[in-house]
């Protein structure tokens, strides 16, 4: 079953974030993962979620997604974007159909 990152991110520091971005983009392919959904417009419908920079990453599994974000790869990147940001990070068990 896939896993996804989900992530809600105001950024305060964009020079920074996007340092970070051009840097965690090949450590999430090298883990298996791919961006779904990188920041674009958002259009709320119903209720009054606060999205700021929405992020979706997919990744084969959970597993997988949760050796990504503990790797020591990823560990001076996540603080440079917890330096840089204020984020709502939560991970997602995908959904597969009988």
């Amino acid at each position: 079953m896939k896993g996804y990152l989900v992530g809600n991110i105001v950024i305060r520091d964009r020079a920074a974030y996007e340092i970070y971005g051009q840097k965690v983009a090949p450590l999430i392919e090298a883990f298996g993962g791919k961006y779904i959904v990188r920041g674009g417009a958002v259009m709320p419908v119903e209720g009054q979620l606060p999205i700021s920079f929405l992020v979706v990453v997919e990744f084969p599994s959970m597993a997988d997604l949760r050796r990504f974000y503990d790797s020591p790869e990823y560990a001076p990147l996540l603080q440079m974007r917890i330096d840089c940001t204020m984020s709502n990070i939560v991970f997602v068990e995908g959904y597969d159909a009988p």
